[in-house]
């Protein structure tokens, strides 16, 4: 497999190198104000709906402006967060979790029970572990204003830790009047509880977004905020979002003080960033991240198992993640469904990328299974540079075993909308994309979105595999730590045979801010705890 070449690269550091002339010397920064924290995503925000959305800058956006009913603590264990405390029937069967007092949401209306109720339930439509919980459930219903009550047809156990959820889809709560419209269908307008309320009139598509620090969010009393859990501070009146699409651009503005806060610098521009001591290189999620091909299971060819399982055999994670720029201390080949050191990693199965890969196998089995020389319309994006690569590297891969590969370039904006299509390739729709995932979304087999089988229901991609389904519901079932690994390890060979995605490799990601931000959480790209060292 070929990696995309140097030249495009070395081509960028020597423009930022040269842009950046002094990055060696101390910062020349005009004085920032204290009260204003500014931040440049990974990407533009393209919908505001986190329930709509997996896009993982929406889900940042959610958590400034939405609040959950319980966080998740650096143990990855749940923590009540808009509930004062919750109690569980002896049976397992009923769960009666109750508000804390004061809770408003951004327009001045109460929290109420019948709110989390209504957002509980347009989640459980779009996000697997929802899904499960609510299959599960008889009835979720509001008490009074304050008490959201489970009655349950079986045991749940892991209730708390699918309301405190951090992968995609989140459990945010909002309006009930928001929470009635369909998951399929965007709510265009954003009213949270949470600690900072959007602006919608200095919303500027495609460049910029705001937020006011909201001032009658109330804190959870006590405790130490962790990831999502905690007493959440909001130590700045504002929050301002710019959207800088070139790496170069927005490197310099980081070295400049005109952002605070670059979420996902360019890793050929870090050696320079390193080297200005008034910049910093945190890594905020130890999970690190994992690099996906996405099929669609919908369509010829990867309708067909036979061709998905000949392309996961030549697959090499290597050759994606170096060239999407990562160092060996970086980047980790060879790993399966779950993240590497988190407690259901397991190597079962992955001895089928010992060796090299024989394309000639390959390309002779897709034969064989039915392919017929159809055009394979890839999705590829501009921007970020990491899914540009990986969609290059990718597409690639595909004409090696022999696919008439019809790549389509896009912006990644335009590619979220695109991937939603269930239309037939040849009609707007696709047959492959790429996307990479924190290692928190996949965890665990009923939060990890890409593994779901469950057809039409399932994310963008729509997977039917029956019997990975089963091993998930048996998964969630269980309470036993060790009986839930050698389920783990089952659903990941059963994965290796129905290919509801390939696995490209992980990789750690640090992001970049000016070295006087204080504060920063693990996990997510998280705006409250932050702060100005000397502007507390």
């Amino acid at each position: 497999m070929t990696v995309l070449p140097d030249m495009r690269r070395r081509a960028v550091i020597r423009g930022a190198a040269a842009m950046l002339g002094t990055a060696v010397l101390p910062s020349c920064a005009p004085r920032r104000d204290a009260r204003l924290l500014r931040f440049s995503p990974q990407a533009d925000l393209a919908s505001l709906d986190p329930i709509w959305t997996t896009a993982g800058v929406t889900r940042t956006h959610g958590f400034l402006v939405y609040d959950t009913l319980f966080g998740l603590d650096a143990d990855f264990r749940p923590q009540p967060q808009m509930i004062e405390g919750f109690e569980c029937g002896a049976d397992g069967r009923r769960w009666t979790l109750r508000l804390r007092e004061g809770l408003r949401f951004h327009d001045g209306a109460p929290v109420r029970a019948r709110d989390c109720v209504a957002s509980l339930a347009r989640w459980s439509q779009r996000d697997a572990m929802g899904q499960a919980l609510f299959a599960a459930a008889d009835e979720v219903t509001a008490q009074g204003e304050r008490d959201i009550v489970f009655r349950l047809r079986e045991p749940f156990a892991l209730l708390p830790d699918a309301l405190a959820k951090v992968g995609v889809n989140v459990p945010f709560i909002m309006p009930e009047r928001h929470a009635l419209t369909s998951p399929f269908v965007q709510v265009a307008e954003v009213v949270g509880s949470g600690p900072y309320r959007f602006l919608p009139d200095e919303r500027i598509v495609g460049a910029r977004a705001a937020y006011a620090r909201f001032g009658g969010y109330v804190p959870r009393e006590g405790g130490k905020a962790a990831w999502t859990s905690g007493p959440k501070r909001a130590r700045f009146e504002r929050v301002e979002w710019t959207v800088i699409p070139d790496p170069a651009t927005a490197s310099i503005a980081l070295r400049n003080g005109e952002i605070d806060w670059l979420e996902t610098p360019s890793l050929d521009l870090l050696p320079l960033i390193a080297q200005d001591r008034a910049l910093a290189l945190p890594e905020i999620d130890p999970t690190g991240a994992i690099a996906v091909l996405r099929p669609n299971h919908l369509w010829p060819p990867f309708d067909n198992p036979a061709i998905r399982r000949a392309l996961l055999r030549v697959v090499r994670q290597e050759p994606f993640l170096a060239a999407a720029g990562f160092g060996p201390e970086a980047r980790r080949a060879g790993v399966g469904i779950f993240p590497p050191g988190t407690p259901l990693a397991t190597d079962a199965g992955l001895d089928l990328w010992d060796g090299p890969p024989d394309y000639a196998r390959a390309r002779a089995e897709i034969r064989a299974a039915g392919y017929a020389g159809e055009p394979v319309v890839v999705l590829g994006t501009t921007d970020p540079p990491i899914l540009r690569a990986l969609a290059e590297v990718g597409a690639d891969l595909l004409r090696r075993c022999g696919f008439a590969v019809d790549y389509q370039v896009m912006d990644w904006n335009a590619l979220i909308q695109r991937r939603a299509r269930r239309a037939h390739p040849s009609e707007g729709g696709w047959n492959v994309f790429f996307t990479h995932w924190t290692g928190l979304d996949l965890l665990n087999p009923a939060g990890h979105l890409s593994l779901h089988g469950n057809g039409e229901a399932a994310w963008f991609g729509w997977p039917t595999a029956p019997r990975l389904e089963a091993l998930r519901q048996d998964w969630m079932r269980e309470s036993d730590a060790d009986a839930q690994r050698r389920i783990a390890q089952a659903i990941q060979l059963q994965a290796l045979i129905d290919v509801p995605y390939v696995p490209l490799g992980q990789f750690h990601m640090p992001t970049a801010c000016r070295a006087e931000l204080t504060g920063l959480l693990h996990g997510l790209p998280l705006f409250w705890n932050v702060e100005r060292a000397g502007h507390a």
